[in-house]
């Protein structure tokens, strides 16, 4: 009697988890995502400060091709969608679901990097516009680069919990490794709203 009321209450939150209720995993997640979102408002800031101010070069109207880069864009917000069915499967212990929803996610966020480097391509080859060529290229380049390596390292998890799936690693008990990963994937896809609002729809 005397051993149990000195022990200490463990139902408040376990060594996994804080006093709000929220996993250490997933509350260093959030934490890791309000920096990014720091720094990604630092370079909006700057493209928006900087765009238009070119004296030579392309402007901005001259190089973009919107209804591609809208495409492009609409493919990445599906995948927000597929991320949702592919964690919905494995907390459901569907593993064949979850293999075909996480690989899509991924397929259409390669999609979305392909067509950003070829972008990229048509820029410097048809209009001669390259990171060190304006400042308007330069902010444009450092801002959707930034932001394209964050999804190339989404595709990277993505793939990973893949593999960790078909090889019977990834258990319906390890939802959170899945919801973790989704919250950083809404994220990029978030981000990019901002960036293509920014950057293809406001004008000068």
């Amino acid at each position: 009697m005397q051993q149990t009321a000195l022990s200490p209450p463990h139902d408040a939150y376990d060594e996994h988890g804080t006093a709000t209720g929220v996993t250490n995993a997933k509350l260093g997640m959030w934490i890791f995502l309000s920096s990014e979102f720091l720094l990604f408002g630092s370079f909006i800031s700057a493209y928006l400060l900087y765009k238009g101010r070119q004296t030579s070069g392309p402007t901005a109207g001259q190089v973009y091709d919107i209804p591609f880069t809208s495409t492009t864009s609409f493919i990445l917000l599906m995948s927000s969608l597929t991320m949702v069915l592919a964690l919905a499967a494995i907390q459901r212990g569907d593993h064949r679901r979850f293999r075909i929803w996480i690989l899509a996610t991924a397929l259409f966020g390669l999609t979305f990097i392909g067509g950003q480097v070829y972008e990229f391509t048509n820029f410097y080859r048809e209009h001669h516009l390259s990171l060190s060529s304006s400042v308007f290229g330069s902010t444009f380049f450092v801002l959707t680069g930034l932001h394209g390596a964050h999804v190339t390292a989404g595709i990277i998890w993505l793939l990973s919990l893949f593999g960790l799936s078909t090889q019977g690693r990834l258990a319906a008990g390890d939802s959170e490794k899945v919801e973790i990963a989704g919250l950083y994937w809404h994220f990029v896809d978030v981000i990019w709203i901002v960036i293509f609002t920014v950057i293809y729809l406001v004008p000068k």
